[in-house]
Order: structure tokens, then sequence, then C-alpha cells
């Protein structure tokens, strides 16, 4: 019952980082299913790169919905150079 739980909570704080971002992202509004990705890759993408790139944002749910934030931003923007390339 606590993996699902857990995946149900990941999915949820996923949409609202893609959802936040989305918005900072002028233009990068994306489908639910859409924000939900975003927000969980980039949070990935922000557990990765900040740490090697000597930033730390503090520890806590705060600290890492920022960073995800950030990493969702990143994200979006790398798709969206990529779609005009193509």
């Amino acid at each position: 019952m606590g993996g699902i739980i857990g995946l149900l909570i990941t999915i949820v704080v996923g949409a609202a980082v893609g959802w936040v971002a989305s918005l900072i992202v002028k233009g990068g509004g994306s489908s639910l299913l859409g924000d939900i990705l975003f927000g969980i890759g980039g949070s990935i993408l922000a557990g990765w790169l900040l740490p090697k790139l000597g930033i730390s944002l503090g520890g806590g749910f705060v600290g890492g919905f920022i960073a995800a934030v950030i990493g969702a931003i990143v994200l979006i923007l790398i798709v969206r150079v990529i779609r005009r390339a193509a």
C-alpha cells in the first residue's frame, strides 16, 4: 500500500511542479500528463545537476520543490529548443 501512496504523491507533486514551471515559462503549457512528466523529469534533473554545480537550496520540501521547478524549467526549455530544431 505504501508504494501506491508514494506513487500518487509523486504524481501530484510532479503535476504541481510542472504546472508552476509552465506558468513561469510563457507558452510552455502542456497537458496534465505533460506537466506531470516535466515535473518528475525536472526533479530528477535538478537532483542530478544542481549538486554537480555546487548549488544547494536547503533541505526539506520547500527546497526540493524549488529545485524541481528549476529542473522542470530547464527541461521545458530543452524540449522547446529540440522541437524548434526539428
